[in-house]
């Protein structure tokens, strides 16, 4: 049980995979929020996650609220919200990394959320027929698309095997979801909010891959440069061979009464090392 609890927590927290580590999070923070909820009167709990931890519409609301930009990303609906969001982060996530590098990712997946939040944001804010006074956004749906997105018009012809459909083009099966977010963009839509913020991802992670592929890294801001380390030439310490003079007199003595071959082997060395001083 220990080990399994290990393994869990290295493939999650520490094995380096931004995928992994994101799916963690949301799953830690839909619990808590859950639990959490059980402690407040029906339906209040709901209320304070959309009052202070969802992203707002309404751009009066923006810097009382800014660091929703990031909480909400984090926070879902409901089981089968966050449930699909995962299984597509996991799939979508696993394959991004086969092939680009975990700072890409982040920069593809933070970029989808922000550039998803701001696009649900602006249609709000310029349609007369959508209420942005109480229009708030939730969940990782425009991170998860953006990644989606971008692996898609990297790899587009790379096959997925799908239920009931079998393999599938990476290119049709990311067609299809933005049309169906295209016509959710609909002021009698349930989701419009959610289906606009699809979109801003989904175009993040298109205009990623492209530009990467005209040779701009939008992630090349991460990369950490070696730091430089100034080394001194120090003139090598010489070796301290000073010698006590008494003691040189006594070999000088013992020299003249008994004869250097008696010296022994250090009293030799000692004579020498002065020798040379």
């Amino acid at each position: 049980m220990t080990n399994n609890f290990g393994d869990l927590r290295y493939r999650f927290f520490k094995s380096g995979n931004p995928a992994m580590l994101y799916i963690a999070i949301n799953i830690i923070v839909f619990i808590v929020v859950g639990v959490g909820s059980l402690f407040l009167p029906q339906h209040l709990g709901d209320y304070y996650v959309r009052e202070y931890l969802a992203f707002p519409a309404n751009i009066a609301q923006w810097p009382s609220r800014f660091y929703t930009i990031v909480t909400y990303a984090f926070l879902h609906a409901g089981l089968l919200h966050i449930l699909f969001n995962l299984l597509w982060l996991y799939w979508m996530g696993n394959l991004f990394l086969d092939f680009l590098k975990p700072r890409q990712f982040q920069v593809v997946y933070w970029g989808g959320a922000i550039i998803g939040a701001l696009a649900f944001a602006l249609i709000y804010n310029l349609s007369p027929q959508l209420n942005k006074e109480e229009a708030t956004l939730i969940g990782a749906s425009a991170a998860v698309m953006a990644i989606f997105s971008a692996i898609a018009t990297l790899l587009p012809d790379y096959s997925v095997r799908l239920l009931l459909f079998g393999d599938v083009r990476l290119k049709y099966l990311l067609l299809v979801y933005v049309l169906i977010d295209v016509v959710g963009v609909s002021p009698r839509s349930s989701n419009i909010g959610g289906n606009l913020a699809h979109l801003g991802g989904a175009l993040f992670g298109f205009v990623y891959i492209k530009l990467l592929q005209s040779g701009t890294d939008l992630s090349s801001f991460l990369i950490k440069k070696p730091k430089l380390r100034v080394i001194k030439n120090e003139k090598p310490k010489r070796k301290n061979t000073a010698v006590n003079q008494v003691e040189i007199d006594a070999i000088l003595d013992k020299i003249s009464k008994s004869g250097y071959e008696n010296l022994t082997a250090k009293e030799k060395q000692t004579l020498f090392d002065a020798s040379k001083n």
